[in-house]
C-alpha cells in the first residue's frame, strides 16, 4: 500500500484497544466516588472525533454528558462543570493551547480530569489526574481516538447497567480484539480503488459532504480537517437531515456530493440523500462501510465502529490524494505557523 507502515498501524490500534481495562477501572472508580456528570471534550478536529461516543451515551444513558467547546466554556462558563464532574480531555500532541488552558480551568472548578494523549511528557500528560497514553500520528489518530472514546462510553453504560442489547462490556471488548486486523483488511480492500476516489476529490473545486448518525462526525471531520486544513479544498459539510432544508438548492449538474454511509439506525437518512442527488444530476459519490465486510467483527461492533471503519478507508484515499495533487498532508500556511 502507498506510504503505509503496517506494523506501526497495527501497533497503534492494538494499543488503543488495550486501554480498555484501565479505562473501565477508572470509570468505575469515578462513578463509585459519586461523580454527577461527564464532559468528553477536546479542541478542533479531535473534538469532532469524540462525538460518536457522546451521541451513544446521550441515546442510551440518563447520566448527564457534555461536549461543549472548551473555548466557549472558558469564555462563557458552565454550571455543569464543577466538583462533581469527570472530564475526559483529548489531545494527540498533549500540547494544544486551548486544551492546556482548559485543563487548568476545569481543575480550578474542582473537576477530576483524565486525558487521552499520544505523549506522556506533555502538559496534558503531566497535569491530568489520570493520563491514558497511546502514541499515534495524524494518519492513525482518528481510529485510535474513535476506539478510546467508544471504550469510555461503553464503560459508563456497562457500570450503569445501560448497555442493553449491546451485550456486556467484557464481550464487546473481547470482540474488539479483532479490530486492528479488520481495519488493516479494509485498507487492503480499498487500496485498488483509492486513487479513483482521490481523483474525484481532486477533480472539483468544492464538495458537499453528507452523513448521518455516528458517521456524520467523520463527514464533518474529513471535510474540515483533512480537505480544508491539509489540502486547501473548499467543502460544505451538512448533516443528512439538514440537507433537505437548504443545501439541496446548491445541487445541480456538476456539483460534487460525497455521501458517507454507516450501519446504525440513521442509515435511512443517508439513503434519502442518495436517492435525491442523481435526480437533479448532481455528481454523487458514496463511501459505504457496508461495502467492506469484516468477518471477525459482529454486526453490533461494526455499527458502533463505523466511524473508525470510514476513517481507515479515508486514510488510504488521502494518501493517494496528496500524491495526486503534489500537496503533502503536512503542508500548512497558518496552523501552528503564525500567531492567531
Amino acid at each position: 500500500m502507498l506510504n503505509f507502515d503496517e506494523t506501526r498501524f497495527l501497533g497503534i490500534q492494538s494499543g488503543a484497544v488495550a486501554l480498555a481495562g484501565d479505562i473501565d477501572q477508572f470509570v468505575g472508580e469515578s462513578l463509585r466516588q459519586g461523580i454527577t456528570n461527564i464532559h468528553i471534550v477536546g479542541t478542533g478536529g479531535v473534538a469532532i472525533l469524540l462525538q460518536p461516543a457522546v451521541q451513544l451515551l446521550r441515546r442510551l444513558s440518563t447520566f448527564p454528558v457534555f461536549s461543549d467547546s472548551v473555548s466557549e466554556t472558558m469564555a462563557a462558563g458552565s454550571a455543569n462543570l464543577n466538583a462533581g464532574s469527570l472530564v475526559f480531555l483529548v489531545s494527540l500532541s498533549g500540547t494544544t493551547k486551548e486544551s492546556v488552558a482548559f485543563l487548568d480551568f476545569a481543575k480550578a472548578r474542582g473537576a477530576k480530569v483524565a486525558t487521552l494523549v499520544g505523549h506522556a511528557d506533555t502538559p496534558l500528560g503531566r497535569g491530568a489526574d489520570r493520563a491514558f497514553v497511546n502514541f499515534a500520528a495524524d494518519d492513525t489518530s482518528s481510529e485510535s481516538f474513535y476506539i478510546q472514546s467508544l471504550l469510555i462510553a461503553l464503560s459508563v453504560l456497562g457500570h450503569r447497567g445501560e448497555l442493553g442489547a449491546l451485550g456486556s462490556f467484557a464481550s464487546l471488548v473481547d470482540g474488539m480484539q479483532a479490530l486492528p486486523r479488520s481495519l488493516l483488511a479494509i485498507k487492503q480492500a480499498i487500496e485498488p480503488k483509492a486513487a479513483d476516489f482521490a481523483q474525484i476529490i481532486a477533480g472539483s473545486d468544492w464538495h458537499i459532504f453528507v452523513g448521518a448518525g455516528n458517521v456524520w462526525p467523520q463527514a464533518y471531520y474529513y471535510a474540515m480537517c483533512i480537505l480544508e486544513e491539509m489540502q486547501w479544498i473548499r467543502t460544505r459539510p451538512v448533516h443528512a437531515s439538514d440537507f433537505f432544508h437548504g443545501t439541496l438548492e446548491l445541487v445541480e449538474k456538476g456539483v460534487s456530493v460525497i455521501l458517507f454511509k454507516g450501519e446504525d439506525d440513521c442509515r435511512a437518512l443517508a439513503d434519502r440523500v442518495e436517492r435525491f442527488v442523481p435526480k437533479v444530476e448532481g455528481d454523487l459519490t458514496v463511501l459505504d462501510t457496508a461495502d467492506y465486510p469484516t468477518p471477525d467483527l459482529s454486526p453490533t461492533l461494526r455499527a458502533l465502529l463505523a466511524p473508525a471503519l470510514l476513517a481507515t478507508l479515508l486514510e488510504r484515499i488521502s494518501a493517494h490524494l496528496e500524491k495526486l495533487r503534489n500537496h503533502p498532508l503536512t503542508t500548512r500556511r497558518y496552523y501552528r505557523r503564525v500567531e492567531y
